[in-house]
């Protein structure tokens, strides 16, 4: 095809996307190619960079206690906040999927609420209060479970599961919206098919016709649960303040927002982010080629 007949048959198609093109180039691609390059140098926003090669990433990995701490916390949080959050969207979207849609609507607002009510999850603050007018530790005293209140976000021992327990509760966001509208656009006529093929209950169904029908909403909805469960920070700080007592809440998150945001050590922070952007990208890679056994 030569040049002209190619543009005057795809020249609108490029013209579309190519503002999307460039936004994503400057506002993500050189981002990222930035934060690599300045992982290898040492620079404080006061002084130009100073390269100093793979130290960086040598501190981080065999001096940095504080760090290996977080990454520890990280991998604990993610294991379960990631696959708990993305199996509860999935069931609970499944479930309203069957409902009258009325129901439906009621029951979808109802479960994506939190995602969308900014600080509101504090009010766990409140219910997890260290002292006996805490309503958790009030009833625990009331019921004779314990003796006296718990420090529920400054003991070591619970705070990392109550920031866990608030980080499920505000989990049914978008990937929750995107699994109801993947449900909502399969054809009826495939589950007429697969009842003629040997389909024989709604298990089968869900296995060999519902999921994979979805494949892309799932692939979204675990890239949206990967993101949330690894960039963890924000909320917790908020919970159980920064740093946590003996950095049992501490994330590489956290890590990252206290080398870039207070120590303003841009280079360290660089290697930070390189290696918490390398983790995820793994664990979708990984996610991705599980996603394409269903069915």
């Amino acid at each position: 095809m030569r040049g002209g007949a190619f543009w005057k048959k795809w020249g609108i198609s490029y013209l579309f996307a190519g503002p999307y093109v460039l936004l994503f180039l400057v506002f993500t691609v050189i981002p990222v190619l930035i934060s690599i390059v300045l992982s290898f140098t040492s620079y404080n926003m006061l002084q130009p960079p100073a390269w100093i090669g793979w130290d960086n990433y040598v501190k981080l990995l065999f001096a940095d206690d504080v760090f290996l701490i977080a990454v520890k916390n990280t991998m604990l949080f993610a294991a379960i906040t990631g696959p708990v959050s993305y199996f509860l969207c999935l069931i609970l979207a499944w479930f309203i999927n069957e409902l009258k849609p009325a129901v439906r609507t009621c029951l979808t607002l109802l479960f994506y609420a939190p995602s969308i009510s900014g600080n509101v999850f504090m009010i766990w603050t409140i219910l997890f209060s260290g002292d006996a007018y805490g309503w958790i530790n009030g009833v625990l005293l009331r019921w004779g479970i314990i003796y006296e209140p718990v420090r529920w976000l400054t003991n070591p021992d619970t705070l990392l599961w109550v920031t866990i327990l608030v980080t499920l509760w505000m989990s049914l966001g978008t990937s929750f919206l995107a699994f109801i509208a993947g449900l909502q656009g399969i054809d009826e006529t495939l589950y007429e098919a697969g009842a003629l093929d040997g389909v024989r209950n709604r298990w089968q169904e869900l296995w060999f016709i519902t999921l994979p029908a979805m494949r892309p909403q799932l692939m979204f909805g675990a890239i949206m649960s990967i993101t949330s469960s690894f960039a963890a920070g924000k909320n917790i700080v908020s919970l159980v303040g920064f740093p946590s007592t003996d950095y049992a809440g501490h994330t590489v998150i956290t890590h990252l927002m206290d080398y870039g945001n207070i120590r303003f050590e841009m280079g360290y922070a660089a290697a930070i982010a390189t290696l918490l952007f390398i983790i995820m990208v793994g664990t979708q890679q990984l996610v991705q080629h599980l996603l394409r056994k269903i069915g």
